[in-house]
This record gives C-alpha cells, sequence and structure tokens, in this order.
C-alpha cells in the first residue's frame, strides 16, 4: 500500500509538499495504520516500516524530530540525525525534508522562492502564544528567515489541525494570546455553560503572520475538512482519542 495524501496542498514550483494521513501503513489499532510517530506507544518495527514507506513514496529524505512545544529551529543538512530535540527546521539543501508530526497541532509550512529556502514548524497553542518567558515558535522562525533574507517573498502554508468546533480552552490560554494581542479575542468563543472558550489556533496563526510584510498565507481556514478533531477517517486526534498516531506534514526543495 502507499500512503493515502491530504489533497489540499499549495502549489510551489520547486518543491514537494505532503501532508499524510491515517491511512495506508502497517500499524494496529490504536495507531492504525499510518502512524509516524516513534514516541507514542506503537510497536517500533510498525514505525519503522511507516517511515521508510514514506521516504520511498516522496523520494526524499523525511526528518523526524523530536518536538517538545518548544521555539528552537533546527538547521537540516542530508545527514541531520532523526530525534534531534526542535519544533522547527529550515533547509536550503535538496532532497531533504523539513517534517512535522501532529495529531490536533498545528503545522506550518513555508517557503521562499529567491532564496530556496523551505521551513517547517510545529505550533500547539504553547509554542504559538510563547510562555515560560519565551519566544513563540513563530517568532523563531521569523529571526530565522530575516537572518537569511528571506521573509521577503515568503509563502506560508498552514496545514490540519484541531478546528474551533473542538478546541475547547480554559482562560490561561486566552490571556496569554490576549496578552500580546487584542485582535486575539477573535479568536476565542465563549462557552457560557462551563466557562471555557472554543479556540482558533488557525486564526491565532494568521494574526501572527499578518505582521511578516510581503508573506503569501494559505491553507487552514478554520473550516470543518482542515479539523483533525472532525475528521477521524482521515487524520489522528489526541483530543478525540488519547492513545493514536501522529501523521505527517513537510517539504522539501527538489532539483
Amino acid at each position: 500500500m502507499k500512503p493515502e495524501s491530504f489533497s489540499l496542498l499549495p502549489n510551489w514550483p520547486g518543491t514537494q509538499v505532503f501532508c499524510t494521513t491515517r491511512a495506508g501503513g502497517a500499524s494496529l489499532p490504536p495507531y492504525d495504520s499510518f502512524n509516524l510517530g516513534d514516541h507514542v506507544g506503537d510497536d517500533p518495527q510498525a514505525v519503522f516500516n511507516n517511515r521508510q514507506l514514506l521516504a520511498q513514496h516522496l523520494r526524499v529524505r523525511p526528518v523526524f524530530m523530536r518536538q517538545v512545544h518548544g521555539s528552537v529551529v533546527a538547521q537540516l543538512h542530508h545527514d541531520t540525525p532523526d530525534g534531534q530535540q526542535a519544533d522547527a527546521c529550515f533547509t536550503k539543501e535538496t532532497g531533504v525534508a523539513c517534517t512535522i508530526m501532529v495529531a490536533d497541532c498545528l503545522p506550518i509550512l513555508f517557503y521562499s522562492p529567491s532564496q530556496r529556502l523551505v521551513a517547517a514548524a510545529h505550533a500547539g497553542w504553547r509554542g504559538l502564544a510563547g510562555v515560560a518567558g519565551q519566544g513563540g515558535v513563530l517568532q523563531a522562525v521569523h529571526q530565522v528567515l530575516v537572518s537569511r533574507k528571506a521573509l521577503d517573498d515568503v509563502q506560508v502554508w498552514l496545514g490540519p489541525c484541531i478546528g474551533p468546533q473542538a478546541f475547547e480552552v480554559g482562560e490561561d490560554v486566552r490571556q496569554a494570546f490576549m496578552a500580546q494581542s487584542d485582535q486575539a479575542e477573535l479568536a476565542f468563543q465563549p462557552l457560557q455553560e462551563t466557562g471555557k472558550y472554543l479556540g482558533d489556533l488557525a486564526l491565532l496563526a494568521r494574526q501572527r503572520l499578518q505582521t511578516w510584510v510581503g508573506a503569501k498565507v494559505s491553507g487552514n481556514d478554520s473550516t470543518p475538512s482542515w479539523c483533525t478533531f472532525s475528521n477521524p477517517e482521515v487524520f489522528f486526534s489526541y483530543r478525540r482519542d488519547g492513545a493514536c498516531g501522529r501523521f505527517a506534514v513537510g517539504i522539501a526543495l527538489t532539483g
């Protein structure tokens, strides 16, 4: 079998972009079947087989990081090993795929045609907001793009994540974003019966990206087709299932 792919991908010349689904792999329930996460309790051989199948299908090497909801950005090379601790990555080398594993968090891809640079970021709410005195993951990627003169023409794609109809959060999450921008109010809908909120992770990312002069943003528009929680046949969702696999979103430079 070959891995199945989410269809709403950007068409960026000179790149290969992918977003896997949960179908087409070797993993057994509750990780069925195309789980790419080696940290969730799945059979290691099944994960290895799934990763090998993905690499064979893409004909590039996906580099898998150890994601910790932080803001470290790793530079990838052909010999970069899997398992480096980082929540974002970039490369200017062909055949190396910046790869993000998710099961509700927001994967974000970046491409600068002029600088021939690609990048990817893993944005849960902590990484997006920046907590415990740390800058957020988007701020860290922004600094890399500026230093590489790749900001002026950068194109950004937001992948599937938990949608605003399912992402229930507390006042602490709302305040973490409100402390940085009053505009964040638009991304939280109060739930009167619980005192909590429904949060729109993709909208919060778009608000941050609006400050990037020249950035063109496409992808996740917060509608149900992009929601991991609401599409159990297509996506893994930790909020929905607890124990589950991880799908992957990534980008590589081609010839």
